[in-house]
């Protein structure tokens, strides 16, 4: 088999987290074996599922740049391998690496369901928006086989709670049939996320995400159902995808998408030595230059944590982006509405006895 056409992981490296003081996985060599293809003599790396039982299923947050309180994440891990992950580093909290782990040992919540519907029955329960895709995707290959992501949607479509998802895959067409009537009533959107059109940047930066064109037909598919569908530059890599923001934008608009929005990249904890380590590979003729305009967008850092900033960026690459973004958005029409998410339809869901009235 052509090495350029083997199903991919994102990361090169699969060294474990040190801020916990767990000891560090050494490389040697067995790992990278794995690697490589069958046709190599040596199996390939697998990707292996972990029952996880949580207690609770909605995370809330108060962080005041964020436009949710709170989410579900129906998976941890993401099979996706996007380099730049910045949930990659939540990995560790599990004692496995950000890197390959992340990737390949992915965590499953097959009650997620069931824990929902007892959150939503809870007495003074206020609803909110629920954003689905803000960790790791809801849609990545294995939802085609656990299923977790749609009965979520049955639980939120059964009481007109709204909810929100972001993805990489086209795998949300799949429930159409469920977005389509909470669309109707003004209960949910879909972003889209696509960083890259070249085939090539993506196969590297996202490996295994769906092609930006399958991406792109989900947009109108979802589009021509009704659907309010989205599109997220997240994130725009300086010196890789920036160049590509206007034909982004301008494909996106084409196949429906209503809105878009945009983030620099972030490098969180390990993801910085992880992407550093994929620009030595993938880009070792960029790599410095790379660097040196995430420093410029992050205060000198390879990452900004304050509120606000961490989304934004700063200095003049940062604002050149905000400039190019607007004026792209405003010339095909995106942006030009605001989108909000109706939460005066929710009723409890039902328990084991129906309700009187």
């Amino acid at each position: 088999m052509d090495p350029s056409l083997r199903p991919a992981r994102g990361a090169t490296i699969n060294r474990e987290s040190t801020r916990f003081n767990l000891p560090e996985r050494l490389a040697d060599g067995d790992w990278l074996d794995e690697r490589e293809s069958v046709d190599d003599g040596v199996p390939p790396l697998r990707t292996t599922v972990t029952v996880e039982h949580p207690k609770t299923i909605i995370t809330r947050n108060a962080s005041p740049d964020v436009p949710f309180d709170r989410s579900i994440n129906a998976y941890r891990g993401c099979e996706h391998g996007c380099i730049y992950c910045f949930a990659r580093p939540s990995h560790a909290y599990h004692d496995l690496s950000p890197g390959l782990d992340f990737e390949t040992r992915l965590f499953a919540k097959p009650d997620a369901a069931a824990l929902l519907r007892a959150e939503l029955m809870k007495p003074g329960y206020s609803p909110r928006p629920i954003a689905m895709g803000t960790n790791t995707d809801p849609y990545q290959p294995i939802e085609g086989k656990w299923r977790i992501t749609r009965a979520l949607l049955g639980v939120l479509s059964e009481c007109d709670h709204p909810a929100s998802i972001t993805t990489k895959s086209d795998r949300v067409t799949r429930d159409i049939d469920l977005l389509a009537p909470m669309a109707a009533k003004g209960l949910t959107g879909v972003a889209l996320s696509i960083t890259s059109l070249d085939p090539k940047i993506a196969r590297t930066l996202e490996p295994r995400a769906p092609h930006p064109e399958k991406r792109l037909a989900a947009l109108k598919k979802l589009a021509d159902a009704g659907i309010p569908a989205f599109v997220s530059l997240a994130p725009v890599v300086p010196g890789i995808t920036d160049h590509e923001m206007e034909h982004i934008l301008e494909r996106a608009a084409e196949a429906g998408a209503r809105a878009a929005f945009f983030l620099p990249v972030r490098l969180p904890w390990e993801v910085a030595p992880l992407f550093r380590a994929w620009l030595d590979e993938h880009f070792p003729d960029r790599a410095a230059k790379v660097m040196s305009i995430i420093h410029s967008i992050r205060g000198g850092r390879d990452n900004d944590p304050n509120f606000y900033t961490r989304m934004q960026g700063q200095g003049p690459w940062a604002d050149l982006l905000r400039t190019r973004f607007h004026k792209a958005c405003k010339k095909l029409g995106l942006n030009n509405e605001r989108f909000q998410l109706r939460t005066d339809l929710f009723r409890p869901p039902e328990g084991a006895q129906m309700r009187l009235f």
